[in-house]
């Protein structure tokens, strides 16, 4: 099969993923192999990519296949399997297994679970024609979504869900979205499903017009506005969700939250100067438990959310890190084999 490996984290430009033929992966009990049809590239691939993330032991073995936000067909199913079938459609995400026995699985909180397999970080993901998944950790894709629109379902679409739970919102609230792209473009809609106002804060304005578009009540394009400013015009807002990864639009993010308000952070960030006194509370999130991902992927069946993509032949993996890297795509890249 084609894949693109990566056997060295480095700079892109420098260290480039190599498009090879590798082994189709090997059938084993209480798994699945799954033709890919789609995988989303998400910035964390990049991060991890690059050699931000050797500190933190990821990648944990090269050469490795990155990509975490997968949908594809099963073509052979494993002993121990149950309820999965050839020919089904199915998506995986970031959580490629968990241990099912320690106390955040036990609490619905596997995506916590210490000794979890990251799809594309500890074991091989999705940038190839084949991925091997355990049936524990796939999900069922409706035959009439597009498979390159649902495979940002299973990073950005989750993530953006869990972060909108987290902000506690409801009609009539304000919430101010910081970085407006794969993950950013899913949370206006999903905020405003919940009937808050969004403001949609970026320095890039291809990603404002994309919130526009997805309905924003307000747009700020940092580059040549004071957001600060901007938001306290409006009073402030009762949260922020923030997945730019910048220290100063974190510290933007606290600043314009009212008092008892929410700040959601999902990216890597340095907290500044933090005023005890306004009771405000900030809250890290990554994807989401296996219920979360279900709520998705319903909200997509049902129309009520929808990723905005581009689409590139696996072979151009390099050129789309690149274009990621400098803020080029619009909302979502997504590969196909």
């Amino acid at each position: 099969m084609r894949a693109a490996l990566l056997h060295k984290p480095g700079s892109v430009e420098e260290n480039p993923l190599t498009v090879e033929e590798v082994p189709v992966p090997e059938l084993k009990d209480g798994c699945i192999l799954v033709k890919v049809e789609a995988c989303g590239v998400c910035r964390s691939n990049l991060h991890m990519i690059e050699g931000e993330w050797v500190k933190y032991g990821l990648p944990s073995k090269l050469p490795i296949i990155p990509g975490h936000e997968i949908v594809g067909t099963v073509t052979e199913v494993g002993k121990g399997v149950e309820g999965i079938e050839v020919g089904q459609r199915v998506g995986i995400q970031p959580l490629w297994a968990a241990c099912g026995r320690c106390g955040y699985c036990l609490q619905g909180l596997e995506h916590l679970c210490p000794s979890k397999k990251i799809t594309g970080e500890t074991v091989d993901g999705g940038y190839a024609e084949y991925i091997l998944a355990d049936w524990r950790y796939v999900y069922p894709v409706p035959d009439d979504l597009n498979p390159v629109e649902a495979a940002p379902l299973f990073c950005p679409g989750v993530t953006a869900y869990g972060a909108v739970l987290k902000a506690g919102l409801k009609p009539g609230k304000a919430v101010a979205v910081f970085g407006i792209g794969g993950v950013g473009h899913m949370v206006i809609q999903i905020a405003r499903l919940y009937g808050a106002k969004v403001v949609a804060v970026s320095r890039s304005k291809n990603h404002l017009k994309v919130a526009e578009a997805l309905g924003a009540d307000l747009v700020i394009d940092s580059s040549t506005s004071d957001v600060v400013s901007e938001i306290s015009k409006l009073g402030g807002v009762d949260a922020s969700i923030v997945f730019a990864p910048s220290d100063t639009v974190a510290e933007q993010a606290i600043r314009v939250t009212k008092p008892s308000g929410t700040v959601v952070i999902g990216v890597h960030v340095k907290l500044g100067e933090f005023f005890f006194h306004e009771e405000k509370r900030i809250v890290g999130s990554v994807i989401g438990p296996r219920w979360m991902m279900m709520d998705v992927i319903e909200l997509a069946r049902t129309g009520r959310i929808k990723a905005v993509c581009e689409r590139h032949p696996l072979e151009d993996v390099n050129d789309v890190l690149k274009k990621l890297k400098m803020g080029e795509v619009t909302a979502r890249a997504v590969l196909v084999p």
